[in-house]
C-alpha cells in the first residue's frame, strides 16, 4: 500500500474510480432510475445459490447477530422497484467468500440497477450504460490512458461502435465454441461456459457479445423462464475484454413462477419467506444486472489481472490483526 502511494498506475486507477459514479448517476438519473442507500448485510444470499455457482457467503455477526455480508444488493434492488417504479440502482461493495485469482475477487465493487421492464429493456439500457462508461474515459482520461497503456482502440471501438452488441442463446453459443475441449463445463443437468470458452466466442463472435437464455440450473433460481418448461432462464450475460463483465437477468413476476423455481432449485422457501411474500403482495415484472467494476476497469486498461485494480488491496492479507489494533 505504501508503494501505490507514489505509483503513477494507481494514481491512474483512482482517476478511474472517479469516472465511474459520476457517470453512473447521470446515466441512470437520465434513465428516470432512483438512488437507494442500502445496508451493507443480508439475511437473503443471491449468488451461491445456483448448482453452477462457485462462491460462498460471507458470515458475520453484527451486535451479536448472526448474518452476512451482502454478495449483491439485487433482492433490495426489486424491494426498491416497488416503491420507485422507473427503478434504481447503486453502487456497492460485494462480498464472496472465494480465493482471488487474476479474474476474481473475494470484496469487489458491484454497480447493479433494476428497473421495470423485461430482459431486452435491460440489454438496452446495459449497452448504453457500458458505451457511456467507456465515452467518459475516453474524453477524461483517453490521453493518459494512450500513454500509459499504448492502445486504446478497444475503447475507440465499443464507442464508435453503431449497431447493437451482438446476441447469442446459450444453445447458439455452444455450437460456436464446442469443438474445443474445456470451452463448456458439462454437469449432465447444467451446462455453462468455462473462461477458455467465454475467450474464444469473443475470437469466432465479436469482442462485444451477449449471450442469453442458459439452463436453469446453472442459475440462480430467481431468473425467470423463457417457457413454462421452466428448462431455460431468461437471462444475459455481457462479455468482452477478460470475459463475462456484466451478468443480467429478468425475475419471475408473481409467486406461482418463483415457487416452481425453487422447487427445481431445491430451494427452501422458507428461507426466502419475504421474497416470495413480495410477489404475493406486489406483483411486478423486473429486470437487473450487476457489473463488475474492477473487471470493466481490467478492461479499460488492457490488464490481465483483476488484483492490480484494487486502490486497497484484500489480497493476501495477515489473518492476525496488527499489535497496535486493541480488541475486546
Amino acid at each position: 500500500m505504501v508503494a501505490a502511494l507514489h505509483s503513477p498506475w494507481f494514481a491512474l486507477v483512482a482517476d478511474l474510480h472517479d469516472v465511474i459514479l459520476p457517470t453512473t448517476v447521470t446515466y441512470a438519473s437520465s434513465r428516470g432510475l432512483k438512488s437507494l442507500q442500502l445496508p451493507l448485510t443480508t439475511r437473503t444470499i443471491t449468488c451461491p445459490t445456483a448448482l453452477g455457482s462457485d462462491s460462498e457467503p460471507v458470515p458475520v455477526k453484527v451486535n451479536g447477530v448472526p448474518t452476512y455480508l451482502a454478495d449483491s444488493m439485487q433482492f433490495a434492488l426489486e424491494y426498491g422497484c416497488r416503491m420507485a417504479r422507473s427503478g434504481c440502482y447503486t453502487i456497492m461493495p460485494s462480498f464472496r467468500a472465494e480465493e482471488p485469482d487474476s479474474t476474481h475477487l473475494g470484496q469487489f465493487t458491484h454497480s447493479e440497477a433494476e428497473i421495470v421492464g423485461d430482459l431486452d429493456d435491460l440489454i438496452r439500457y446495459v449497452d448504453g450504460y457500458v458505451r457511456t462508461l467507456a465515452a467518459t474515459v475516453l474524453d477524461r482520461l483517453g490521453d493518459r490512458l494512450a500513454q500509459a497503456r499504448g492502445d486504446i482502440s478497444h475503447l475507440e471501438r465499443m464507442v464508435g461502435r453503431r449497431e447493437a452488441f451482438e446476441q447469442l442463446t446459450f444453445e447458439e453459443a455452444v455450437r460456436v465454441v464446442n469443438d474445443e475441449d474445456g470451452a463448456v463445463l458439462d454437469n449432465g443437468v447444467w451446462r455453462s461456459f468455462t473462461r477458455k470458452g467465454e475467450l474464444l466466442l469473443m475470437e469466432r463472435v465479436s469482442e462485444f457479445v451477449w449471450v442469453r437464455h442458459f439452463d436453469s440450473l446453472a442459475v440462480p433460481f430467481y431468473q425467470a423462464f423463457v417457457d413454462p418448461s421452466g428448462k431455460i432462464a431468461n437471462n444475459a450475460d455481457l462479455y468482452f475484454g477478460m470475459g463475462e463483465v456484466a451478468g443480467a437477468g429478468e425475475r419471475h413476476a408473481d409467486a406461482e413462477g418463483l415457487r416452481k423455481s425453487m422447487a427445481l432449485h431445491g430451494v427452501n422457501e422458507s428461507e426466502y419467506a419475504w421474497y416470495v411474500r413480495m410477489r404475493e403482495v406486489a406483483p411486478l415484472r423486473t429486470s437487473g444486472f450487476g457489473l463488475g467494476v474492477e473487471r470493466f476497469l481490467m478492461w479499460v486498461l488492457n490488464h490481465g489481472d483483476i488484483r492490480d485494480v484494487s486502490l486497497i488491496s484484500r489480497v493476501d492479507e495477515s489473518k492476525a490483526w496488527p499489535a497496535a489494533v486493541v480488541r475486546p
